[in-house]
Formats: structure tokens, sequence, C-alpha cells
């Protein structure tokens, strides 16, 4: 029955850690936080205030990394403060953590799509790529991005709103994300499940499929290109991507695609903390050390403030 009590807030167990093995944890996670907030930051003011920038591509970039801002800020400041001081974080906050997080990965991953397609068209159908890409076209992706990740999240999120969440008040997990939480449910969890799965098919392994084709045609068209010195510049610019694409789509649908049962902290903390933390700090590092563009805005934007 319903006599069990509801929890209103929650304990996260974050890392286990030894005391000192916890400075260490610390540093490296503010040092996480600090470069993926600077380096996400820089590359929106960049793209934003150069001209030169104001393409397509860029255009994408600049909204990964508003949300890689958005996916650290959502977990790494409540993880630093709960290794210093207490690790409970209330309902609402649980759940807004959720909801945010979640809107963020599923933005993310479809916005590797956006930016896959636009390189797909850039570089196989060079000629059909002003009509193609117009800038109604990047806006109406933009905003569809940001509409169906919202609506996916708002779903996982209201579903989990209606589990009485009462087996105990321990979140093992270092923030609050779906699979750890529905092993707290007093009530079946089937629907959430079957739901949260179906996003991951659709978000993940439907992005994926989309991303990888995309690549594939590049890589084809690529070998097929008659100059040395074009080949090297379209495969440095694929290769960053895939490597960013490969580490996060790997780690999501690991996560996601098995039953909640099965997760485990041990195990999956070390990927959870590639999608939260290490791809988002390694993004904006991949996508434009590796680009002379970005790199001449950034000097640019650095020398004159």
């Amino acid at each position: 029955g319903m006599n069990q009590t509801l929890v209103t807030e929650f304990t996260i167990l974050g890392f286990l850690e030894p005391p000192r093995m916890r400075a260490l944890l610390f540093l490296g996670f503010l040092g996480l936080y600090l470069a993926a907030l600077t380096g996400n930051l820089l590359i929106v003011v960049a793209i934003s205030t150069s001209p030169a920038l104001h393409t397509p591509m860029y255009f994408f970039l600049a909204n990964l990394a508003a949300v890689d801002i958005l996916c650290t800020s959502t977990i790494l400041p409540k993880l630093l403060g709960s290794m210093g001081a207490g690790r409970t974080i209330s309902y609402g906050g649980c759940m807004a953590q959720l909801f945010f997080f979640t809107w963020s990965m599923g933005a993310e991953l479809l916005l590797f799509s956006a930016m896959a397609y636009d390189r797909f068209v850039a570089i196989c159908q060079p000629l059909h790529y002003g009509a193609r890409m117009g800038s109604r076209a990047c806006a109406l992706l933009a905003v569809a991005v940001w509409a169906i990740s919202l609506t996916n999240t708002s779903v996982n999120t209201s579903l989990m709103l209606r589990l009485p969440l009462c087996k105990s008040g321990v979140v093992e997990h270092f923030f609050c994300e779906i699979p750890p939480l529905l092993r707290l449910s007093c009530a079946p969890t089937r629907l959430n499940e079957v739901m949260a799965f179906t996003a991951d098919v659709f978000l993940a392994i439907g992005n994926f499929s989309v991303t990888v084709l995309s690549y594939g045609c590049i890589i084809a068209s690529i070998v097929r290109m008659r100059s040395a010195a074009g080949k090297r510049k379209a495969f440095s610019t694929c290769s960053s991507h895939l490597l960013v694409v490969t580490l996060y789509y790997s780690t999501v649908i690991y996560t996601y695609i098995r039953p909640a049962s099965s997760y485990s902290l041990r195990k999956d903390k070390v990927v959870s903390i590639i999608y939260t933390s290490v791809a988002p700090t390694l993004n904006p590092l991949i996508y434009t050390l590796r680009n002379k563009d970005v790199k001449v805005a950034l000097r640019r934007l650095l020398c004159c403030c």
C-alpha cells in the first residue's frame, strides 16, 4: 500500500571515494567544469561576433557549445558542492537535474545529426549547399533540435514525477538520472523503462545511424577526390567529428539501452563521467583546435578585450 513514506530528499552517493582521494577528485572535476565552461563560452562568443563564422557549420557548433554549458552546469556544480558539504539534494532539485540533463542529452544527439547532415551536403552535394542550408533551414533545424529534446525530457520527467519513490532515499550515482532513480520506485516502472528505451532507440540509435550514414557518404566522396590537399582537409574535419560522436554515442547507448535493474554504480560511473563531463569539455577542444577559422576568431577576440 501507500503507507510507505515518500522520499522528500535524496542522498547522492557520488563516488564513495576515500577521503584522501576527495581533494584530487574535487580538483579534477573543478578543472573539467572550468574548462568546459570557458571553452564553450569562448566558442559561443567567437562565433557570434565573427561574421566570417556565420555559416551553418559554426551555427550548429555554437548550439552544441550552448548544450554543453547546460549539461555540465546541471551536474558539475552540484557534484562539487556535494564533495565539499552535504550529499543531499531535494526532490525538486533532483527532478530539475533530471529534466535539464535529459534535455541537454537529447539536444546533443540531435545536433550531431544536424552537423553530420550539414557536412554531408557540403561535401557530397556542394552545388546544392546554398539552397539546402540557407539561414531559414538552419534556424528550423535548430528549433527542431531544441523542441524535440524538450518534448522528450518533458515526457520522461513527468513519468518520473508520477512514481512514488520510497524504497530508500539513496541515489546510487553522482547525479539524478533515469536508471538509478527507477530503482527507488515502489510502483512498477515498466512504462518508464519502455519510454526511456524508446527515446534511446529514436534519439541515440536513430541519430547514430543518420550520423554514420552521412559520414559514410562523406568518406566515400573524399576517397574519390583528386587533390591530396583537399583529401587531407576534409579528412581532418571529419575525423575529429567522428571521434566526438563515437565517444558520446557509445556511452549513452550503453547506459540507456539496458534495463534499469542492471545499472550498477561501480561499473557505470566511469561511463557516465564520459558523457556528462569529459565529452562536453572535449567538444570545444576537438572542434576548434583543429580549425583555422575558429583559431583566428579566438585570437581576435582575446586580443581585443
